[in-house]
């Protein structure tokens, strides 16, 4: 699998009785993919797995799956837990319903460089489909220098990166300096720096929202054309900031229902819905 271009983690929508709104997902799943976007993510964070029954998921991803196959674009689905075993689990009961699984590094264990290589080293050898590593040191507790990124890079079954590390720093320019496969930027607001360094797309949940001029700010990159591309970077920074204004997903959800494009603003416990 090779990763490139815009994907979309998708918000599970909510009814007004507070069962997921499978209509209503299945239209944000042809939009995105009819707008341009490469691919699809099914429970991310964005997507609120933690609160969904195991049902519900499986619900979600027949939807996606169905989405994506329909416009040939694949579908990476979220899977993982602070185990080995039990993400090695999670991600073998994708096989056959999935073309990626996103995974995570384990939060909140902390497990340092060393214990984070040796974890995706055994995901990767036992993986019936390819990973998507999630670095995100915001959520997980865990930062991981470009050496190491490079290292799980490196490994066969390993598909791509969704980079989320909260800012641009020396070990952003020394990632992409080396020209990695598959550096998908995962801040939105950082979208248009990451690909002028050499991302080659982005796992991004603002991008539900004007997702062809997110497609066209990658296109624009990927052309060469930087005043056309600094110009749209600057307009989608401030649509990703209104997107995170609270709690991800709560002001997305809130503006993609305002937009008339899911049933209601809803999210479930512990957030709460965004004012």
């Amino acid at each position: 699998m090779e990763l490139h271009g815009i994907h979309i983690p998708l918000v599970t929508p909510f009814t007004a009785d507070g069962a997921v709104a499978l209509d209503a997902l299945e239209r944000l799943a042809h939009d995105s993919l009819e707008a341009g976007a490469a691919g699809l993510v099914a429970l991310g964070t964005t997507g609120e797995p933690g609160s969904l029954t195991d049902a519900e998921q499986d619900a979600v991803i027949e939807v996606c799956r169905r989405a994506c196959d329909a416009h040939g674009a694949p579908l990476t689905v979220g899977a993982g837990h602070g185990g080995t075993a039990r993400t090695a689990e999670a991600v073998a009961a994708l096989d056959g319903r999935a073309d990626a699984a996103l995974v995570a590094v384990p939060a909140f264990v902390r497990p340092g460089e060393a214990g984070v290589l040796a974890h995706f080293r055994a995901l990767a050898g036992a993986s019936p489909l390819p990973l998507v590593i999630y670095h995100i040191p915001y959520r997980t507790g865990q930062p991981l220098g470009a050496a190491t990124l490079l290292e799980l890079l490196a490994l066969p079954a390993v598909a791509g990166v969704k980079y989320a590390p909260g800012g641009i720093d020396e070990e952003t320019i020394a990632l992409l300096a080396a020209g990695p496969r598959g550096v998908m930027a995962g801040d939105d607001l950082f979208l248009s720096p990451l690909l002028a360094l050499g991302a080659d797309g982005g796992i991004l949940a603002s991008a539900h929202l004007e997702t062809a001029r997110f497609v066209a700010l990658h296109r624009a990159w990927q052309d060469g054309d930087a005043a056309l591309a600094r110009k749209l970077g600057a307009e989608l920074a401030g649509l990703s900031r209104t997107a995170f204004a609270g709690p991800n997903p709560t002001a997305l959800k809130a503006l993609l229902h305002r937009a008339g494009r899911i049933p209601t603003p809803a999210v479930r416990l512990p957030l709460l819905a965004h004012a």
